[in-house]
């Protein structure tokens, strides 16, 4: 197994081990993929994304241990996407080869599509608990520059906020009335 590289950029939680759980836990990645600059529609983005949610549907659904959640994580560094799904279950792990399915099954594609996607993957035992981390890797370029956290405008000059806002108005006649005044402007 490859070592994990030192993380550039990391996003961990822990999230209920049901489908909703790993609806949200997809969705975060995708916004995670988005801020670290590879947009939404990009295949870097969309190839992460359904890792994630191959990786967490089979937490929830072949690692579930009542009252037990699971955990993502998901680590960039030196060009490296590495998405980790930890579950506690320690005796389902997955297959190292997974098999072909019946074509008229509606279930048993995940790890073949996660082993089409990804350079690489596998299962690991838990540390320090029972349970294992079923994880994959995906070479990335960095495309675009991570999207920078803008900051609120400070507070400035009240009377010059106004004299701004005035001057966006259409016209005076469509201004709200104040209810204070009854319908008078001062």
């Amino acid at each position: 197994m490859p070592q994990p590289l030192a993380p550039e950029r990391e996003f961990t939680m822990c999230f209920t081990s049901t489908p909703r759980g790993a609806r949200l836990a997809r969705r975060l990645v995708s916004h995670r993929v988005n801020d670290w600059g590879h947009p939404y529609a990009t295949p870097v983005n969309e190839t992460l994304t359904l890792i994630a949610a191959e990786l967490t549907a089979n937490a929830v659904r072949h690692g579930h241990v009542p009252g037990r959640d699971f955990h993502l994580r998901l680590t960039l560094a030196e060009g490296v996407a590495r998405i980790e799904v930890t579950d506690s279950r320690a005796e389902k792990r997955p297959p190292a080869d997974p098999a072909a399915t019946d074509p008229l099954s509606e279930s048993g594609r995940g790890l073949l599509l996660v082993t089409a996607l990804a350079d690489d993957w596998g299962a690991t035992p838990r540390r320090a608990a029972p349970g294992k981390t079923v994880w994959a890797q995906l070479r990335v370029r960095q495309q675009c520059h991570p999207r920078t956290h803008r900051e609120a405008p400070k507070p400035t000059d009240v009377e010059l906020l106004l004299a701004t806002a005035s001057l966006l108005r259409d016209d005076l006649g469509s201004r709200p009335q104040d209810t204070r005044h009854e319908g008078h402007r001062r």
